[in-house]
């Protein structure tokens, strides 16, 4: 295929008439097939708050049955609400077969917990939540190559290592834990703070949460960043530090859709890579 295009689809939440339009906005035809140049990442969290997890799960399930190669399915926190023991409470539930649907997708391999993307000029590290730096010291033993941190991490996933899987302050009122994994670290007292005065090895883009609150519009600011940019149209954060920057995609869809928003969307890259299509490129 060669170079591709990328889009990086923050965290849905139940809301199937927001992803088809997106995915209609990004070129998907009448037949609703992808565009043969893209490539299509969501980042986790396709389930919960929104009217229609069951068709968002529908949806995702048609592409990684008929386009798999086009459709990488990362997981976020609440799809790990059903592959092993509850973290936390939820009060709407998933029926039988939208569940069933999700684990066939765990134990089948279809979703993965980070991946590598690189363009001409970036590499990145795709993940729900993001790599702080104690998880990438310790359980990436500080690892500089995207596509070999995104293996380890994918690996580690599937042996149930704990650090994949350690929470912080999204948790019970927990205090901020630094050392949270790439499904639960929260981006304003976690992943940022982490990084806060460090080198970034690579990239990185995440969902899951933000800095800033995009209906009320206040984003919280830490030293050490040297610059941060919102874009309250597609509900998109960066966060800029020596070495690389931080990206959040998450539009923040509750109940309701938040609006405008849309993927973001990377030119010219590299196959993604990362464990991923070891078998088949």
């Amino acid at each position: 295929m060669g170079t591709v295009r990328v889009a990086v689809i923050g965290d849905i939440g139940g809301h199937a008439a927001e992803l088809s339009a997106e995915l209609s906005a990004l070129g998907v035809d009448a037949d609703g097939r992808l565009p043969h140049d893209l490539v299509v990442i969501q980042v986790g969290d396709l389930i919960h708050r929104g009217p229609d997890s069951a068709g968002v799960v529908a949806l995702v399930d048609h592409y990684l049955t008929t386009q798999p190669r086009q459709w990488i399915q990362l997981v976020g926190n609440h799809e790990m609400h059903y592959l092993r023991p509850p973290m936390f409470r939820w009060d709407e539930h998933l029926d039988d077969d939208t569940v069933a649907t999700v684990r066939r997708w765990w134990l089948g391999y279809h979703v993965h917990v980070a991946v590598s993307v690189k363009t001409a000029t970036e590499s990145f590290l795709v993940t729900h939540a993001g790599v702080t730096r104690p998880f990438w010291r310790r359980a990436l033993r500080s690892a500089t190559d995207t596509a070999h941190a995104a293996e380890v991490i994918n690996l580690l996933a599937r042996v149930d290592d704990g650090k994949i899987h350690r929470h912080g302050a999204l948790l019970a009122d927990n205090a901020p834990n630094l050392s949270a994994g790439p499904i639960w670290a929260d981006t304003a007292t976690e992943l940022v703070p982490s990084w806060t005065g460090h080198r970034l090895p690579f990239s990185q883009i995440h969902g899951h949460t933000t800095m800033v609150d995009w209906r009320i519009a206040h984003p919280q600011t830490h030293p050490g960043t040297s610059d941060t940019t919102y874009d309250f149209d597609a509900k998109h954060e960066i966060i800029s530090f020596d070495g690389g920057r931080i990206i959040g995609v998450d539009p923040g869809h509750r109940a309701d859709a938040t609006r405008p928003w849309r993927s973001l969307v990377l030119e010219f890259c590299e196959w993604p890579q990362g464990g991923i299509y070891a078998e088949s490129i």
